[in-house]
């Protein structure tokens, strides 16, 4: 008898050697450096680097890289055309999968078949200097404005605010914003990466591998959870009223939203450090945020009390979409392409590793239909 795992749930589907989870003990680690390392003294170029090349880079490969990204940020002409005659409505994360797939016609010699080519290692790069640039097109263009151009002296972090924005952020924001795009650049095999792998096991091209991720990430399931915890936070609306809220959700069986993880049975590493970079900043800076952030250290207290046995805490979009809103001033539909974003890095890294040791993906099933059976006859 095969036996059925719902969800392939913890079966061994590849080996990697680009991150790793310590559940237990509440570690995530990039080739073997912590998050915590890593959100603390590198820069998101720095990271994608990493991923990409398994060691991080001297400071030449680093400026080459950097270089290399800033040449890359222009979208073609034709893509942003073809955004112009989208609805304005259209959700940002179909834009993004759709302009991703479209990328491939300009790039038709990039693909598995060559895959140390130039053509190959130039368009993995121009998907992850691409994605920060096409976010804020659709910000812009979804709201009636034009796209601000890249700037091809700035970093992928301090440029995305600029093109969404109009305006240069100040270095303290840009600092947060970089640790942000650290912290989701990758995370093992989850459901887009999977999802990235299972084509690029086709030897499909890199355009169309992390178009199928971006698809992925879109559902409900697996990006988009951080809005719907603001979403938490604003029915709750008041700190005294949390512990009534969780209890009638545990009550009901509902979920409470940015709580738990599949892969932790402890705090996920990212929400401590994103709690930490929040608090940080409110102190340094004197802002006074909204009553979300209050909410979020109540209902936290609570779970903590109330689900901690299980093994429940806090996950990476518990405290991140309080971060986007109140901090960067992000409108919550935009908070999952950001994540794409990040995670392009990735991604690029695992289509690499995948088609380097390639073998096409082809489970298996369990058959729950009916026996075998004649046409019927007259």
């Amino acid at each position: 008898m095969i036996e059925y795992i719902p969800g392939l749930a913890g079966v061994p589907a590849t080996e990697s050697s680009i991150s790793s989870i310590d559940g237990e003990k509440g570690v995530l680690a990039y080739r073997g450096y912590s998050i915590e390392d890593l959100a603390k003294n590198a820069s998101f170029e720095e990271v994608a680097m990493l991923l990409r090349d398994g060691e991080l880079p001297n400071a030449e490969k680093l400026e080459n890289f950097q270089s290399v990204l800033h040449k890359r940020y222009e979208v073609k002409r034709n893509i942003r055309q073809m955004m112009w005659t989208l609805p304005a409505n259209g959700h940002p994360m179909d834009v993004l999968q759709a302009t991703i797939a479209a990328m491939a016609t300009f790039y038709p010699d990039a693909g598995a078949k060559n895959l140390n080519s130039a053509f190959t290692q130039s368009a993995l790069t121009k998907i992850i200097a691409n994605m920060s640039t096409l976010v804020a097109m659709w910000a812009r263009i979804s709201a009636g404005y034009d796209p601000i151009p890249p700037s091809k002296n700035m970093s992928y972090a301090k440029n995305f605010l600029y093109m969404s924005f109009g305006e240069e952020p100040d270095d303290d924001i840009v600092q947060l914003f970089d640790a942000c795009l650290i912290l989701h650049a990758e995370h093992t095999i989850n459901a887009s990466t999977f999802s990235a792998m299972v084509t690029a096991s086709t030897l499909a091209s890199p355009f169309a591998s992390i178009s199928a991720a971006v698809g992925t990430l879109a559902g409900s399931l697996h990006g988009g959870a951080n809005e719907d915890v603001l979403k938490m936070l604003d029915e709750i609306g008041e700190v005294k009223s949390a512990r009534g809220y969780i209890e009638n959700r545990l009550k009901n069986k509902q979920v409470i939203w940015g709580m738990g993880h599949r892969e932790y049975s402890v705090k996920d590493p990212r929400a401590t450090i994103l709690q930490k970079m929040l608090q940080d900043y409110i102190k340094k800076s004197n802002i006074v945020l909204s009553k979300r952030f209050e909410i979020a250290l109540e209902v936290e207290r609570v779970c903590d009390e109330l689900l901690s046995a299980k093994g429940v805490y806090p996950n990476v979009d518990f405290y991140s979409g309080i971060l986007y809103s109140e901090i960067f001033k992000i409108p919550k539909e935009h908070f999952t392409p950001i994540f794409a974003m990040a995670r392009s890095a990735g991604w690029a890294a695992h289509w690499h590793e995948q088609v380097d040791h390639n073998r096409i993906f082809r489970p298996t099933q369990i058959y729950t239909g009916s026996d075998f059976r004649d046409y019927p006859t007259k």
